[in-house]
C-alpha cells in the first residue's frame, strides 16, 4: 500500500518550491541579461530566456587590468583565509572537547563570552592599527579566520567522535598530536567541509573590512571593486572602458546595465563552482544541531 502524503507535507514541499523559485529566478534574470543586448539590460520586466546573445560586457571588463588584480587579492585571500581558520577550529576545538581539560567550562564560557560582547568597530580599526595592519592585506585574513560560532560546531562534532578510539590510539603508543592527526581529522572530514564551504562564501564576499582598512587600491579584494561598478555608476565606467568608449558609455547607459550584470556574474560563478565539490558532506552538516556532548 502507499503511503498517503499528509497536508502538513504538501505544505512544506510548496514552501520549498517557492523558496526555490524566489532564489533561483533572480539569478537567471541577472544571467540572461548579462549576455543579451545593451536595450534588454536596460529594460523592464523577467528576462529567463536570452532571445539574443551580446558578449560585449563581458569582453569589455575582460580587458580591465583592475580586475584581474582585484581577483587576484581575492583568491589569496579566500585561500589563505579558510586555511588558517580550518586550522584555528581544530586546535581551538579538540582540547575543548575533552572532559579531562581542566576547568574546561571555565575556559569555554570564556570564549563564547566574546560571541555576545564585542568591542565594536572603533576598537578593532584601533586594534588593527596598533597592531600595524592598517593598509596591509594581512588586515583581510587575520582578523576574519576565527569564529567562535565555527569553534562550537567543531567542538560538538568532536565531542560525538567515540572516546574509545582516543584510548585505543594512546595504547597503540600516539601523542596527543598523533591522535588529533590520525583519528579525529580523517572523521571530521563532514564538519571541516561544511564549514569550509560557509568560510569561502563570507571571504569572497566580504568587501566592508577592506573598505575599512585598505586605503590603496592595489591589495583591494574583488568585491569591492565590484561594489564601486555598482554604485560609482558614471566614474567607473570611465575607468573600465577606456576614456574613447566611456563617452559613448555615458551617453548609453544601458550598456553600462549590461557591464554591470556581467561583473556580478563574473564575480559569482567561482563560489558556485566550490558547493558541488562538498555537497555531499551538507547532510552530515545540518546535523550538528541534534549533537549532544
Amino acid at each position: 500500500m502507499k503511503k498517503k502524503v499528509g497536508f502538513s507535507t504538501i505544505i512544506i514541499y510548496i514552501l520549498l518550491i517557492l523558496l526555490a523559485v524566489v532564489t533561483i529566478v533572480p539569478f537567471i534574470q541577472v544571467f540572461t541579461i548579462s549576455m543579451s543586448p545593451p536595450e534588454v539590460a536596460s529594460s523592464y520586466g523577467l528576462h529567463l530566456i536570452p532571445t539574443k546573445f551580446d558578449f560585449s560586457g563581458y569582453r569589455s571588463i575582460l580587458k580591465h587590468r583592475n580586475l584581474w588584480v582585484s581577483y587576484k587579492n581575492t583568491i589569496v585571500r579566500t585561500f589563505l583565509g579558510t586555511i588558517l581558520s580550518m586550522f584555528l577550529y581544530i586546535i581551538g576545538a579538540y582540547p575543548l572537547s575533552k572532559k579531562y581539560l581542566p576547568h574546561r567550562k571555565f575556559w569555554t564560557m570564556i570564549i563564547v563570552f566574546t560571541m555576545y560582547f564585542s568591542g565594536g568597530m572603533i576598537p578593532a580599526f584601533l586594534l588593527i592599527t596598533k597592531l600595524g595592519l592598517y593598509g596591509h592585506p594581512l588586515s583581510q585574513i587575520i582578523p576574519a579566520c576565527f569564529s567562535i560560532w565555527n569553534i562550537i560546531l567543531v567542538k560538538a562534532y568532536l565531542s560525538s567522535i567515540p572516546e574509545g578510539l582516543r584510548e585505543a590510539a594512546k595504547i597503540d603508543g600516539a601523542g596527543v598530536f598523533r591522535i588529533l592527526v590520525d583519528v579525529y581529522l580523517p572523521l571530521s572530514k563532514p564538519i571541516l567541509a561544511v564549514l569550509a564551504v560557509y568560510t569561502i562564501v563570507a571571504v569572497w564576499n566580504n568587501w566592508f573590512s577592506a573598505l575599512i582598512y585598505l586605503p590603496k587600491t592595489d591589495w583591494q579584494p574583488l568585491q569591492l571593486y565590484l561594489r564601486r561598478v555598482l554604485v560609482e555608476d558614471t566614474k567607473q565606467i570611465q575607468e573600465v572602458m577606456g576614456p574613447e568608449m566611456a563617452q559613448e558609455m555615458v551617453r548609453k547607459q544601458m550598456s553600462g546595465a549590461q557591464m554591470k550584470y556581467a561583473m556580478i556574474i563574473f564575480t559569482t560563478l567561482p563560489v558556485l563552482f566550490a558547493y558541488p565539490f562538498f555537497q555531499k558532506y551538507f547532510v552530515k552538516g545540518v546535523m550538528l544541531g541534534s549533537l549532544k556532548e
